[in-house]
């Protein structure tokens, strides 16, 4: 199946500045608290769309893509021509290991004295990089001064909640124990959404895979009765780091959020879900034949006894209450909207025989004109089983299913130059011609 793809550069550029800033415009912050946030993000390396290495962005960079996205969302974030475009320098790979080397010896001397003396030293040119450039390069090689200080990673861990129900959903996949079917062992994976506020499980579902669109069908189904969160936090697996899911998050206005790789206890709510999960019900399963068995077994499970059971980190409530005692918040997204994030923009060349390539199947078109020329085929993912359509002036064609049988007795448009026909308009070059060499002029025999 195609993936999700922005529709061009701009966009996205633009998604991958809403992933860098797109966490804070989720949180109430108080006072203060943004200038320092937007500090720690300052001293980070990112991989902008293109780029052959990862940079680091100034706080007045982070500051502006953080009111733009605030503002208008991921459309304000898409970017404008650089006035000064190729006028920047940047320092040689040995340049770089000489700053590092000298910061390294030398700990608390600031950047600003570093560069200075070496450009009196002329073992680099003034103005090829700035101070705040050199300061973010020597974060980036664990440099900095507050680094140097430490000199240690030590990471303090405080027990946090969302401020209400459907700020923020947690998504992860419990490994099951096997299932057979007709003989064959079949793997079960359960992938499941838990609201942070609540602890209540908004969608699960055990499969036989673990792919991305697996985990999109299940958000799908989860949006569509609860609306969509503000922010959706999952772990660093390849189910949860396709383009495919970024992109549709961002196009609904929720934020994105991973957890940082190994580090377990960040994902504290869902790996205890996990665990009561098992002790209360995966291990009393037995031996099942099918899918269907198993998650009848799981959605008993949630009704009758999790939901309805009093939670410690819910100050005794139980999550059923919590979740429905909460105050929806109306922002007007409806089916169309979730149509839009979730439609799928890529460019095709239509094949002579009018036939386009989409997901593994061939599909076909009656605008024989559109022959061996590029077109946008869109399709929507919310509906695997709706077909593609190219969209040409304003209308939606809609493709079909190639049916090579059907083809062949189907009627042919005549494109053949040498079929005789009836002409409203007198033309003929052969008798003109003849008329001319005979010497008869027009309306004589």
């Amino acid at each position: 199946m195609d993936v999700l793809k922005p529709k061009d550069h701009g966009e996205a550029v633009a998604l991958f500045r809403s992933e860098v800033v797109g966490a804070l415009t989720r949180l109430e912050l108080p006072r203060g608290e943004l200038a320092a946030r937007l500090e720690s993000l300052s001293q980070q390396r990112f991989r902008p769309p293109g780029a052959g290495a990862t940079r680091t962005f100034a706080v007045p960079t982070l500051e502006r893509w953080y009111r733009l996205y605030k503002k208008g969302g991921l459309a304000a974030l898409r970017p404008e021509p650089r006035a000064d475009k190729g006028a920047a320098r940047a320092l040689t790979p040995e340049q770089q290991e000489l700053v590092c080397e000298v910061r390294g010896e030398n700990p608390s001397a600031s950047a600003e004295l570093i560069l200075d003396t070496l450009v009196l030293e002329g073992r680099i040119e003034r103005g090829a990089i700035s101070p705040s450039a050199m300061r973010r390069l020597f974060a980036a090689r664990g440099l900095d001064r507050r680094t140097l200080r430490c000199g240690s990673d030590g990471k303090q861990r405080l027990r946090w909640e969302a401020e209400r129900p459907g700020a923020l959903w947690h998504g992860d996949v419990c490994h099951g124990s096997y299932i057979v079917i007709d003989g064959d062992k079949k793997p079960v994976r359960i992938h499941a959404l838990l609201d942070d506020a609540s602890r209540y499980v908004v969608a699960i579902e055990a499969m036989h895979q673990e792919r991305e669109i697996d985990m999109l069908g299940l958000l799908v189904r989860a949006i569509r009765r609860q609306g969509p969160p503000d922010a959706i936090y999952l772990d660093n697996g390849a189910t949860y780091r396709g383009q495919t899911l970024a992109l549709a998050c961002a196009r609904m206005g929720t934020t994105l959020v991973h957890a940082k790789p190994y580090d377990a206890p960040a994902r504290g709510k869902m790996e205890r879900f996990w665990r009561t999960l098992r002790e209360r019900c995966l291990d009393f399963t037995g031996v099942l034949s099918s899918l269907h068995d198993l998650n009848v077994r799981l959605y008993a499970f949630l009704d009758e006894h999790y939901h309805r059971t009093p939670h410690g980190g819910l100050m005794g409530k139980t999550p059923e209450v919590v979740f429905a005692a909460a105050p929806r918040h109306p922002d007007g997204f409806d089916e169309k909207k979730l149509r839009n994030a979730l439609t799928i923009h890529v460019r095709r060349r239509v094949r002579g025989d009018c036939t386009v390539p989409m997901d593994g199947d061939d599909w076909e078109t009656d605008l024989g004109f559109l022959a061996r020329k590029l077109v946008t085929v869109s399709r929507c993912m919310v509906d695997s089983s709706e077909p593609p359509w190219i969209e040409h002036e304003g209308t939606l064609h809609v493709l079909r299913p190639v049916d090579p049988r059907k083809n062949a007795t189907r009627p042919r448009s005549p494109v053949c130059f040498d079929i005789p026909h009836e002409s409203r308009t007198p033309f003929d070059p052969p008798s003109v011609l003849l008329d001319k060499t005979l010497g008869r002029r027009k309306g004589t025999t």
